[in-house]
């Protein structure tokens, strides 16, 4: 018991614990505070010394800043060297492109754009987002100009924990269609089968016209021109086919009052179906008027020939 008062008045004598400086700090807030520089500073640790660094940002606070820190806040500190530093950083990630395309995206469709454009962001550089931060993105001050496909833009983002963020935009946009192109390069004559095209998304900027919208539109015709693959076809490339050939020989028919007269002759024109074209009766050398309505069949027409029926005297006439 006599040894008590002697360990207690040891005790009084020794001196609390010193802050030690904490070389490196990984701020998870977006604000400094006293404990980020020092350990064990005392009671005033959670005091905010002022806003830390962006997102992907560093601060460096050299010794005699550190120093003066120290007094003014009572930290039982003082800097070794003046190499004594402290070096505050703040992790990000940079805010995903998609989420940035969203919002440009809906500002161009409310100016105008087609809804399933395709949109360019020219040299974008994405901000860096605190970790655990969820981003929003807002476009103001668009410029649009649906004739060339361009615009530019104010990009502002803002989150939970960090300053908004503002970054000036540009890029194109291009309207898409759908529509028939080449499954594989066809030749000019040949005819289109429902294989040799199909369905795709294209870009209207790469169009030269018009181009035709439907299969319907395209299968069963012939080509007057060669068509690459993934080339859109356009109505000037179509034709229907021919199904008379010029100097071949077709059968003639004649309908008129209850009478059916054929006859043989030699078309001096080729010609699709429903096409006018002229024939020659090879018997008379008389040329007539007629119509295609079939794989060499040729109707005549009272109307277009007077003397159609004398014409085809070699005929043979059927009640």
């Amino acid at each position: 018991m006599r040894k008590l008062p002697a360990i207690l008045i040891l005790c009084s004598t020794i001196p609390a614990a010193a802050a030690t400086l904490r070389p490196s700090t990984t701020l998870h807030t977006p604000t400094v505070q006293l404990r980020d520089l020092f350990d064990d500073p005392g009671e005033q640790g959670d005091r905010v010394l002022g806003p830390g660094p962006a997102p992907g940002g560093r601060i460096v606070v050299e010794a005699a800043q550190l120093r003066a820190i120290a007094r003014q806040f009572d930290v039982d500190w003082t800097p070794a060297s003046s190499a004594d530093r402290a070096v505050l950083e703040r992790p990000g990630f940079p805010m995903n492109r998609d989420t940035a395309l969203a919002a440009v995206r809906s500002a161009l469709v409310t100016a105008g754009a087609s809804p399933d454009c395709v949109i360019e962001l020219t040299g974008f550089t994405a901000p860096l987002i605190p970790l655990g931060g969820v981003p929003h993105p807002l476009v103001s001050q668009l410029e649009y100009d649906s004739r060339l496909g361009r615009f530019s833009a104010l990009l502002s983002v803002s989150g939970e924990g960090m300053e908004p963020i503002n970054l000036p935009i540009a890029g194109q946009v291009q309207a898409m269609l759908d529509l028939p192109v080449a499954t594989a390069t066809l030749t000019a004559g040949s005819v289109v089968g429902p294989d040799d095209v199909h369905m795709a998304r294209v870009s209207a900027r790469t169009l030269h016209g018009d181009a035709v919208r439907s299969m319907d539109q395209v299968t069963g015709m012939q080509l007057t021109h060669t068509i690459q693959a993934g080339q859109p076809v356009y109505p000037a490339d179509l034709t229907r086919p021919l199904i008379v050939r010029r100097g071949s020989l077709v059968r003639l028919r004649l309908e008129s009052g209850g009478l059916s007269v054929t006859g043989q002759g030699v078309a001096l024109e080729s010609g699709a179906n429903g096409e006018r074209i002229k024939v020659q009766n090879p018997g008379s050398r008389t040329v007539l008027a007629g119509i295609v309505i079939g794989p060499g069949l040729v109707r005549i027409s009272p109307g277009l020939n007077p003397e159609a029926t004398s014409a085809l005297g070699d005929g043979v006439y059927r009640p």
